[in-house]
């Protein structure tokens, strides 16, 4: 199921061993290199705690279901987290631009999976001259070309359009039984 990274925070941690909720979560740790969540911060908990996302057993519309609260960690306890921490990245307010230098937006919110909470879309908020029109945009995770300190590059539209095209092979196989075609002319004769 995807599910909005925004509506995440805030959501209950539920602790199996505890039967009752211990946290909520807070903001979302995003490795820029894999584009997946590995870590939330806690709210609720004690100072500075951390929850690894390998240790969610589930997510559902009560919460995420872990453990216990030994499944929380502290900054230093991961090596990986840690380095992903220190670079202090966050996908939200990140410039989107095509390869060609043409200015998209700013990154408003993604959707991750609720199984592994890798992303799949980015959704862009659009400049004021631009929102008229479009105030939002939806982009793929196919269409990410490269992830920056400062911005997302994002394929061309002509890129798009072109990779679409290479992919219309397809052929329907059903008919429309209110639009007639030559077989049903002939037969109405």
């Amino acid at each position: 199921m995807l599910v909005m990274a925004n509506s995440l925070i805030g959501t209950p941690v539920l602790s199996m061993r505890a039967s009752a909720r211990v946290a909520s979560l807070g903001a979302p740790v995003v490795d820029p290199e894999s584009l997946k969540i590995i870590a939330f911060y806690l709210n609720d908990s004690r100072s500075g705690e951390i929850l690894d996302a390998r240790s969610i057993r589930e997510y559902s519309a009560y919460g995420v279901v872990i453990d216990d609260e030994t499944d929380f960690i502290s900054h230093g306890d991961v090596i990986k987290i840690d380095k992903v921490l220190d670079l202090n990245f966050s996908l939200i307010g990140l410039k989107v631009e095509t390869k060609k230098g043409s200015r998209l937006g700013r990154v408003s919110d993604f959707t991750v999976t609720s199984d592994n909470f890798s992303l799949q879309q980015i959704i862009v908020r659009r400049p004021a001259f631009k929102a008229f029109l479009d105030p939002t945009l939806t982009i793929p995770r196919r269409e990410i070309v490269e992830v920056t300190d400062t911005k997302i590059i994002v394929k061309d539209e002509e890129d798009i359009i072109r990779a679409r095209a290479e992919k219309e092979d397809f052929i329907p196989n059903f008919v429309n039984p209110f639009r007639k075609t030559e077989a049903h002319a002939r037969s109405d004769k």
